[in-house]
């Protein structure tokens, strides 16, 4: 059987995440649900939801029953981890499961259900995710399997090269596609934790304007969108042409005409993956050489940990934005954004209740 891509969110608040890449976990809750490691069937799971959670309706019942049936079962060793970070916003964990359902009894009572994974080293930007990827994961269940679009595949690929190759030759529905998840039965299958609706998360209602500026902002375009923000930050900005620019896309100062302090150098990196050391050092170089105050590398998809470790001591000069971080600053200034670019970015402000906080 070929193995399946899983994600598994740890703790509503992504309380567990570090505990999980620390000790090569996957964790989930419902604490109040014993060891499963004797449970053979989706229906012996299913009657001690049922008598666990006696007051909530079956439908709920039918989803908890269907989830940790498939932490318990359903995943496989090979299988592909994915663990979106509440703690490190923007950042997906990739992993490898590498062993069967165990029950922890000396852990924290909502990390006792778990799985071994091999974490990469590396976490993966959202932005290297495509639009309808981003759609999938952002589903509001704590397990379930993307499969539509040919996302298994595809989230291979990124764990492997950090890049998402895109959907080719149409839409795969996988199995399972909307619905409640219940059989005729009312029970839950597998349908269950394959593909289900994404929900109006924040994270996802982000993902949405992520997902369009990846499309509409591409390589100098982006630039421009980086200049008008911190025009609406109150800097006077010098935008180089399109082509080579040596680590300088903008020169940005303050006053009234861009010459006091703090002079800025900026460097805008549209690609998804995350850039390396190189790219800072080019970054470095051009704050030297303009006598700048400090230099701001906005890398879309992020920067490598090796680059990050090189450059640690140099935190009071060079800020990285990545997408999460620009998408805050966009979010911040949109309303003081020039009219032209609000009509290639056109954003509505609507306020939603944050069940993550509620």
């Amino acid at each position: 059987m070929e193995a399946r891509a899983w994600v598994v969110r740890a703790g509503r608040h992504g309380e567990d995440e570090g505990s999980n890449l620390q000790e090569g976990r996957a964790t989930i809750g419902w604490h109040e649900i014993g060891d499963l490691t004797e449970m053979q069937t989706r229906e012996q799971v299913r009657r001690i939801v049922d008598e666990v959670f006696a007051g909530d309706h079956p439908s709920r019942q039918a989803i908890f029953a269907g989830q940790l049936w498939a932490f318990r079962d359903t995943i496989r060793a090979g299988d592909l981890i994915l663990m979106p970070l509440k703690s490190q916003p923007g950042q997906i964990a990739f992993g490898r499961c590498t062993g069967e359902y165990a029950y922890d009894r000396e852990a924290d009572a909502h990390r006792r259900h778990f799985r071994p994974v091999q974490w990469q080293p590396d976490l993966v930007p959202r932005s290297a995710l495509g639009g309808d990827l981003l759609a999938m994961v952002n589903a509001s269940m704590t397990v379930f399997s993307p499969s539509r679009n040919d996302a298994a595949n595809r989230l291979r690929a990124v764990a492997a090269t950090g890049v998402d190759p895109g959907l080719s030759g149409g839409s795969t529905a996988g199995a399972g596609a909307g619905g409640d998840g219940l059989d005729a039965s009312g029970n839950a299958g597998d349908a269950q934790v394959t593909d289900p609706a994404p929900a109006p998360t924040l994270d996802a209602i982000k993902d949405q304007v992520r997902a369009f500026v990846m499309t509409r902002f591409r390589e100098h375009e982006l630039t421009r969108l980086v200049a008008a923000i911190l025009e609406a930050l109150g800097f006077v900005c010098d935008v180089s042409p399109a082509g080579p620019d040596g680590g300088v896309d903008i020169l940005a100062g303050s006053g009234p005409l861009g010459f006091d302090a703090p002079t800025i150098v900026v460097e805008v990196k549209s690609e998804p993956g995350a850039v390396g050391s190189a790219v800072l050092r080019t970054l470095h170089s051009a704050v030297t050489r303009y006598n700048a105050h400090h230099g701001v590398l906005v890398a879309w998809g992020g920067v490598s940990k090796p680059a990050m470790a090189e450059f640690s001591h140099l935190r009071t000069t060079i800020r990285v934005w990545d997408s999460e971080t620009l998408l805050d600053k966009l979010f911040q200034t949109y309303p003081r954004l020039p009219e032209h670019i609000r009509a290639q970015l056109p954003l509505k402000q609507a306020w939603v209740l944050d069940d993550e906080s509620a």
